[in-house]
């Protein structure tokens, strides 16, 4: 069969995939209609066989020369990939141009990696520049920097072809070769009890300082072996994966350093596309909270704050797997209950004794509640709000907190909680499909 791609069975690693890889030939890689049924048929394989999907992409979009046949090939090719969603992961490398059709596979995939040449857009710069009169180049308008930090499409850059296999084999030790199997423990002689004390000293003493939360991650995790994905797109919330007592986990947590840890809608889309991927997968999740609330601003509203916002909602209450919360510092009103809060129905809720749960902070109450007061009336409500409501032991005492823990004792509660739900199973609602607030 003529085209340009060709698909196998494959080792990565010591795992087994099916691969598909298309050329990047005599005609740039335009997929035919030949190529668009080879990707179907291996996306159909991927399925049957319960095997991961991965495909390496470099194609100029459909040939131009055959027409027709070549949209109707991308067009099966993608119903196919659809398929595989939620049963089998689905992994693109990107290493060379994906424009057009083979650009949306990039939008129906887990997860991405593309190389440093690449680049990848739905209209390319002639087109933008015959709509808008923009000259804009291919790395403007879509390299692969361009989705690592502003797309968000791409997990991360790697330098090369092999780089971005290699990055593809690390993210699969993590995952089952689908939905219904358990992730496979990973080697790890990292003691489950191993006291975490320097995790809570990277707290600064104040509730408005800043501090890096991967370093908190870092020791908590196993080895410290820690895979951040998308870390150059919304900083404000850092999503990867890691084990605990050698069972992979999905972790999720606010960044203070970036924009002090608030959400935003690039946050709330990434926290939520995360959230769906690790449930699809069976990766419990690991939520750490600080964060003041939502960031405020007219333009996030007039673009869909409540819609986005309630992504991370939606994503975190449908979820299926074990869910384990840890309130580090705030945890303030909105942002509190879609950052997996109790009574979202997460499993169990930990909190450190510098956590503060509220509808919101001393400072910001006291403006609304005492706008009319003295300062020193103020200062007075200020230190009794403190005392009376920012502490985790009053939300303990109401059920929305099941222990306050010390921060060294954090990974012998992480580790023990995700080998004790590991068991877990909750009965699903009978229905078609939900309707994702997309």
């Amino acid at each position: 069969m003529a085209g340009s791609t060709r698909a196998d069975v494959r080792r990565l690693g010591d795992r087994e995939v099916v691969l598909v890889e298309s050329h990047f030939g005599p005609h740039l890689g335009a997929l035919q209609a030949a190529d668009g049924v080879r990707i179907a048929a291996a996306a159909d394989a991927a399925r049957t066989m319960r095997l991961p999907l991965v495909l390496i992409l470099a194609s100029s979009g459909a040939d131009i020369g055959e027409g027709l046949p070549a949209l109707h090939g991308w067009g099966t090719a993608a119903r196919a990939v659809v398929r595989c969603s939620g049963i089998v992961p689905i992994l693109v490398a990107v290493d060379g141009p994906a424009i057009s059709g083979p650009a949306l596979l990039l939008g129906l995939a887990d997860q991405v990696v593309m190389t440093a040449a690449a680049y990848a857009y739905v209209s390319g710069p002639n087109m933008v520049e015959a709509f808008t009169g923009e000259e804009v180049s291919p790395a403007e308008l879509g390299g692969a920097w361009v989705h690592a930090r502003d797309a968000g499409t791409a997990i991360e850059v790697v330098p090369d072809r092999e780089a971005a296999l290699e990055l593809l084999t690390e993210l699969l030790a993590y995952l089952p070769d689908h939905c219904d199997a358990l992730p496979a423990l990973l080697d790890t002689d990292d003691p489950v009890d191993r006291p975490t004390p320097e995790a809570g000293d990277l707290l600064p003493v104040g509730t408005t300082g800043s501090y890096d939360i991967r370093k908190v991650i870092a020791c908590l995790a196993d080895d410290a072996a820690v895979l951040e994905l998308r870390a150059g797109w919304a900083p404000n919330l850092v999503t990867a994966l890691a084990s605990f007592g050698g069972r992979p986990v999905g972790l999720i947590a606010n960044q203070p350093q970036s924009v002090a840890g608030t959400l935003d809608i690039p946050a709330s889309q990434k926290g939520a596309r995360f959230v769906a991927f690790c449930d699809a997968f069976n990766l419990p999740l690991i939520t750490l909270v600080d964060t003041p609330g939502f960031y405020p601003g007219k333009d996030l509203e007039w673009r869909g704050m409540i819609r986005h916002g309630a992504q991370l909602a939606f994503a975190y209450a449908r979820a299926t797997v074990p869910r384990i919360g840890v309130t580090l510092r705030k945890s303030y009103g909105g942002a509190y209950i879609v950052m997996d809060s109790r009574f979202m129905g997460n499993d169990l809720m930990l909190a450190w004794p510098s956590a503060e749960i509220a509808v919101m902070g001393a400072r910001q109450a006291a403006e609304i509640l005492m706008r009319r007061g003295s300062e020193d009336e103020r200062e007075e409500f200020v230190a009794s709000y403190e005392s009376r409501l920012l502490n985790p032991y009053i939300a303990a005492g109401r059920g929305t907190v099941d222990a306050v823990i010390d921060p060294a004792d954090t990974r012998r509660e992480l580790c023990h909680a995700v080998e004790a739900l590991e068991t877990k199973q909750e009965r699903l609602v009978g229905r078609r499909h939900d309707n994702t607030p997309l």
